[in-house]
């Protein structure tokens, strides 16, 4: 990496643009950079560190602390621009720090996000972009340089103050400087990722032997009483020898558990046999008091039948009587229907006789019916009369017809004549109704043609809102193709390059011995060069150039697509605004202008819809009035009609009522005469027949008598009264023989009961006492209930514990593999952490890899070291344990004039800095190394130098003299006034009123 210039404007202390040329400065291989301190001697490093990181050095990035300058301008804004050559590649990175600056609307100052580019040069395009991005272009540098920002910082910019502290610190402070420079984050990684392995798999054994514990303390439950006695388990999650105790007491538990169970077993064949012998006893005692209570309860049944023995009796006597009078039954009933059936005719007779005159009411039969055929001849004479009397009422109804329809026609001309008083101003409302609908109707018409306009804006100024994210899209798929472009470019470039540096080596490779030399024509080929490291042919450079040119077409079609896409939203923009060249309108603004069109269009088509019915109405209006007119007239010509025919009805009613006045007599109308005669002859016909139904009934009624008599007497009664008395229905003569049944079932049931002989022996034996042999039962019952549930418990215990210790024994199966891999874990964690008794020296991994690239610093420094001290120092790692501190990191400087070795904080003050210059130097050389051999063309050595006598200094400038081998340039950067007299070369900075400057100072 080679530093061509910096321009620095408004940073630090620098007010100003300040330019410095490094390809002058480095001419010469070694240049000076000095001035008064405080003067921004350091700030042109931290300007360099700046461009290329982003940052200033740790140190100096402090929290809150500003880049800017306060001696610059408000409007002169803060800016960094390097121009370097790394990799091969020509860059050029301009950077700008978060600052204030003023607003462009108003007052005051507003906060700028931090900005940088990154330019790349070739012969081609000359200078040309390659990103904006504050991320890409840090990684793009990074990757080149192949240095963090604190390894740039120890390896390029060489703070002398850091290594002479580095020579005096402990083993920890080496450890963290060094950590940062060579990246030792990986094993610390391993370490921390093995810890972590460690306490996750103790985490699965502790659980484990949790669970294990958990299954023992089940499994203490499950014993029970036989738990008890085993010996409790001491040991604890995560200690050796838990498994074999848990199953040792396991085991003790399972035995006794199966000891109880036999003594159990044999308990409860006892109690079986008790209770057997018991139940046997209970039922004996039992059918003993069942046989007594049998007997004792024939006795008693004995004595209550003879008690109901005068009541049988008298039942069947009943009985037999109620049977012989069964046969006088029919006539008893015949008797009384004739007693009925007179009594009935009896008070028909009376009734009909009481609707008679006095005079007709003992009158006979045949008088009875001669006046019925009087009457009857009389009521055929009205039927001439009442037609007359039906035509007088027609004739009624009729004039109350014809009063009717006077009425109706009398309403008929009043209405006519009222509404036909309106029709003027009917007319002529319809008549406006009309015009209005004609006027909404072209209304109408000129809003349909704003309407459909200004939907058109609408769906465009949708459209443009959606096309407004398509836009945006585009561009981000156009941004990403042109920077995919860039980066295939870059990568084509940097093959095109490599291939051109090992070209030789391409061309040799078609040489033939005896053939001309394409390139310098001669035909002797005597060391033609070979393909090195990383040699680039032909067809890698090719296949780079397919992917560069694809990526090139992918961003030529990503900016086709974003022109059209362009295109569109220019199109629908211009769709949107229509003839309005105001600003861009709202999708809102035009959906509310497209309601209100679409109401207003709404309302006058629904005016302009009433055209049609207006001018219906009108026309059922017009034909309205023509018939209530004619209606009119032909009212009053039916008036006229109804008053002739009103005279001519009164003049035949007064001839029907002369007609009925003579036959009507006293009564008020024919049909109530006739209505008066039809009752008579119906009265006296209703007479006559109860006067025959009388007599027939008085005649069967004597009848009846005489036969009941003749029954009773062959029935053995002396009075047919007698056999009425005795008469029982069929319900009471079943009664009085299921009740003499009943007697007889009860008397033959206790003569075969009495004639048992297994009861009359049991009592004669002494009282049975059941409750005593029902106790005993009970004793036995429940001692066999509680052996059978101690055998069920002591059963259902083995078996707990045979699962338990199944599961235990499972357990501690699986957790062989989870121990032997926690122990394995356990070893390297401890081995790595440096706290295993394997490691002897105590060291951390991280530390041991510390150490080796400590004794490979050491062996680098001790080069120049030696050539400072004209070979009197020689640097040497240490891993020594220092008090009760771990080993791998100490330093030591061995003196050749004494041949002793001592530690590096007992060297003087001119000794620590070309000790710690040589440890920079060296440190350099392994960092560069370690990033993968970056050629590091510019170094910075900052302060130091004043502590050296002038003989040391030589040695020292000599040794730095020698860095300038293959074209390296160092700059010192020092305040020591003897230094501008050796190095011609020198880049001043000025301390001014203004800010400060810089001025070249070259031979």
């Amino acid at each position: 990496m080679r530093l061509h210039r910096l321009s620095i404007t408004a940073f630090g202390p620098f007010g100003a643009t300040q330019e410095v040329d490094f390809d002058a400065l480095s001419s010469a291989g070694l240049f000076l950079l000095h001035g008064p301190t405080g003067a921004g001697k350091t700030s042109v490093l931290d300007a360099v560190c700046f461009a290329l990181y982003g940052a200033v050095p740790g140190a100096r990035q402090s929290p809150g602390a500003s880049l800017r300058s306060d001696h610059a301008p408000v409007d002169l804004p803060t800016e960094v621009q390097l121009e370097l050559t790394v990799g091969g590649r020509r860059l050029e990175v301009t950077r700008s720090p978060a600052q204030p600056r003023p607003k462009k609307r108003g007052d005051g100052f507003t906060v700028e996000k931090a900005q940088g580019t990154l330019r790349g040069y070739d012969a081609e395009r000359g200078w040309h972009g390659l990103s904006k991005s504050h991320q890409e272009i840090g990684e793009e540098l990074t990757q080149l340089i192949g240095m963090s920002r604190d390894q740039f910082c120890q390896v390029v910019l060489l703070p002398q103050g850091d290594f002479a502290r580095f020579l005096r610190s402990d083993a920890e402070a080496r450890g963290k400087l060094l950590g940062r420079l060579f990246d030792t984050r990986r094993f610390a990684a391993v370490e921390e990722r093995l810890a972590e392995l460690r306490r996750g798999a103790e985490a699965k054994v502790t659980a484990a032997d949790e669970r294990i514990l958990a299954l023992a303390q089940r499994t203490a439950q499950a014993a029970g009483p036989a738990g008890a006695e085993a010996t409790p388990i001491a040991a604890r999650p995560g200690e050796p020898g838990l498994a074999e105790a848990v199953l040792e007491w396991a085991a003790i538990a399972r035995s006794t558990a199966r000891e109880r169970l036999d003594i159990a077993h044999r308990v409860v064949a006892w109690a079986e046999g008790r209770h057997r012998e018991a139940r046997h006893a209970v039922d004996a005692v039992r059918e003993l008091a069942r046989l007594q209570q049998r007997y004792e309860e024939t006795r008693r049944r004995s004595l209550v039948l003879e008690e109901r023995r005068p009541e049988h009796d008298r039942c069947q006597e009943e009985l037999e009587r109620a049977r012989k009078a069964d046969r006088v039954a029919p006539a008893l009933e015949l008797r009384e229907e004739a007693e009925r059936a007179y009594r009935a005719a009896s008070n028909g007779l009376d009734r009909a006789r009481a609707l008679l005159s006095p005079e007709l009411r003992d009158a006979s039969p045949d008088q009875l019916a001669e006046l019925e055929r009087r009457f009857q001849q009389e009521l055929y004479a009205l039927d001439a009369a009442r037609g007359a009397e039906e035509r007088s009422a027609r004739i009624d109804e009729e004039r109350v017809r014809l009063n009717r329809e006077a009425q109706a026609d009398d309403e008929l001309i009043r209405d006519a004549d009222a509404w036909l008083a309106d029709w003027d101003t009917t007319r002529t409302a319809l008549k406006e109704r009309i015009d209005a609908s004609q006027e909404a109707a072209t209304r109408a018409e000129q809003l349909a043609g704003l309407l459909a306009p200004a939907r058109r804006r609408l769906d465009a100024a949708r459209r443009r809102d959606g096309l407004a994210d398509d836009v945006q899209q585009a561009e981000e798929r156009f941004t990403a193709a042109r920077e995919q472009e860039l980066d295939t470019r870059k990568s084509w470039l940097d093959l095109r390059e490599r291939r051109l540096r090992g070209i030789a080596a391409e061309l040799a490779a078609g040489l033939v011995a005896g053939e001309l030399c394409t390139v310098c024509g001669s035909a002797e080929h005597p060391a033609p060069a070979s393909p090195g490291d990383g040699h680039v042919d032909r067809a890698t450079e090719e296949r780079a150039l397919a992917v560069q040119r694809s990526a090139e077409e992918a961003r030529a079609r990503a900016e086709q697509q974003l022109g059209l896409v362009r295109e569109r939203h220019a199109t629908a923009e211009t769709e949107a605004r229509g003839d309005d060249t105001s600003a861009s309108p709202a999708v809102a603004e035009l959906c509310s202008l497209v309601d209100r069109l679409a109401d207003e269009h709404a309302e006058a088509h629904r005016l302009a819809a009433a055209t049609n019915p207006a001018r219906e109405a009108l026309t059922a209006a017009e034909r309205e009035h023509a018939e209530r007119l004619q209606q009119r007239q032909e009212a009053h010509g039916r008036t006229s009609a109804r008053t002739a025919a009103r005279e001519a009805l009164d003049g035949e009613q007064a001839r029907l009522e002369e007609q009925i006045a003579a036959v009507r007599g006293e009564s008020a109308s024919v049909v109530e005469r006739a209505d008066r005669l039809t009752r008579r002859v119906a009265r006296l016909a209703d007479a006559a027949e109860a006067v025959r139904a009388e007599q027939d009934a008085a005649r069967q009624r004597k009848e009846a008598d005489d036969r009941l008599s003749d029954a009773a007497f062959r029935a053995g009664f002396d009075t047919p009264e007698a056999a009425a008395a005795t008469l029982l229905d069929a319900a009471a003569q079943r009664d009085l023989q299921q009740r003499i049944d009943a007697w007889q079932a009860e008397a033959a049931a206790v003569a075969d009961r009495r004639a048992e002989r297994d009861a009359r022996e049991a009592a004669e034996q002494p009282p049975a006492e059941p409750a005593s042999a029902q106790g005993e039962f009970e004793t036995a019952e429940w001692l066999l209930r509680e052996a059978s549930s101690a055998l069920a418990a002591a059963e259902e215990r083995c078996g707990e514990l045979t699962r338990l210790s199944r599961q235990t024994a499972d357990e501690i199966r699986r957790l062989g593999p989870v121990r032997q891999e926690y122990e394995r874990i356990a070893r390297l964690a401890g081995l790595a952490a440096g706290t295993s008794a394997d490691n002897e020296r105590k060291m951390r991994l991280e530390a041991y890899v510390l150490a080796a690239r400590l004794e490979q610093v050491a062996a680098a420094a001790t080069a120049r070291l030696q050539r400072m001290s004209s070979g009197r120092y020689t640097l040497v790692h240490s891993d020594a344990r220092t008090g009760g501190r771990r080993a791998g990191l100490g330093l030591h400087v061995v003196d050749a004039w004494t041949g002793s070795e001592r530690d590096t904080a007992t060297l003087s003050g001119g000794e620590t800095f070309f000790a710690s210059l040589a440890l920079a130097l060296g440190l350099a050389d392994v960092v560069t190394e370690e990033a993968g051999g970056v050629r590091l063309d510019t170094l910075f050595i900052d302060e130091g130098f004043g502590s050296l006598d002038d003989q040391t200094l030589d040695e020292v400038l000599d040794v730095l003299d020698s860095l300038r081998e293959r074209d390296r340039s160092v700059g010192i950067v020092s305040h020591v006034a003897d230094l501008r007299r050796r190095i011609p070369v020198r880049l001043e900075v000025v301390k001014e009123r203004q800010g400060s400057s810089v001025r070249h100072r070259l031979p």
